[in-house]
């Protein structure tokens, strides 16, 4: 993590050992696999210790930056982050987005460093688990273990939907229901969307011009798919965008 970034521990109360329950944030990344795996009590509590609440950081502060030895994961708590990489010539290529509930910093662990710049886009909290330590509490729990596999598998997913070759509709309908998919996931709406990054963003992360995104959400609009309002955008017609996205998203 950046130097200087404020952090506390998680109440302490939760450590407490007359208590009958350990409370996460509903957004957590790690509480549906503690739900189904009906952790106990101390398992519970062992997990728990490990969370450092990070943060807020400001739009457009880094989170940490590519090179940085890693040392931790990081579940967004609140906000959106944007991962990337800048080559030798200052061209940045977006990798992606992620939400309340999604981790960051997965794809550290083979080179020990951040292989890319994780930067705020508005104001983000995270909790960070140290993942020498978290890594140690997985070999006693079979349900965290597998868990930290699915996360890597859906990161690695997660890079690779893109890859075809995809018109410019079927780019941006895949994005906006993925959005929707991964709002609805951790309990927010799935047809009003929050669209904190720019279109500039956008149009990198898909590999299409920033005109073209433009000109496609406009003939959404049209079209009565959608409504945009700024950074606001909602869905009207989910099975049209369904339709659209159904190559690349392979539903």
């Amino acid at each position: 993590m950046s130097p200087g970034v404020r952090t506390s521990p998680v109440a302490a109360a939760s450590r407490a050992e007359d208590s009958d329950s350990v409370e996460f944030c509903g957004t957590c990344a790690f509480s549906s696999a503690c739900v189904s795996n009906g952790y106990n009590k101390t398992a519970l509590r062992d997990l728990h210790v490990l969370i450092e609440h990070v943060g807020p950081f400001q739009a457009g502060e880094y989170l940490f930056r590519e090179g940085d030895t890693f040392n931790a994961i990081a579940a967004v708590r609140a906000g959106v982050v944007k991962t990337a990489v800048t080559d030798s010539q200052g061209r940045e290529q977006v990798l992606g987005f992620h939400l309340p509930g999604e981790v960051i910093g997965l794809n550290a662990i083979h080179a020990n460093r951040y292989p890319c710049d994780a930067i705020a886009l508005d104001t983000v909290t995270l909790c960070r688990f140290s993942f020498p330590q978290i890594a140690t509490l997985a070999s006693r729990l079979p349900g965290l273990q597998q868990h930290l596999f699915k996360l890597l598998s859906a990161d690695i997913g997660k890079a690779a939907v893109l890859a075809g070759d995809f018109s410019a509709d079927e780019r941006m309908a895949a994005f906006i229901l993925s959005l929707s998919r991964r709002y609805a996931a951790r309990g927010y709406s799935a047809a009003r969307l929050h669209l904190p990054m720019a279109r500039a963003d956008i149009a990198n992360y898909l590999g299409l011009a920033a005109e073209t995104v433009s000109r496609v959400l406009r003939r959404f609009q049209q079209d009565g798919l959608i409504v945009v309002d700024r950074r606001e955008l909602e869905i009207l017609d989910a099975a049209r965008i369904g339709a659209l996205a159904a190559s690349v998203l392979r539903d």
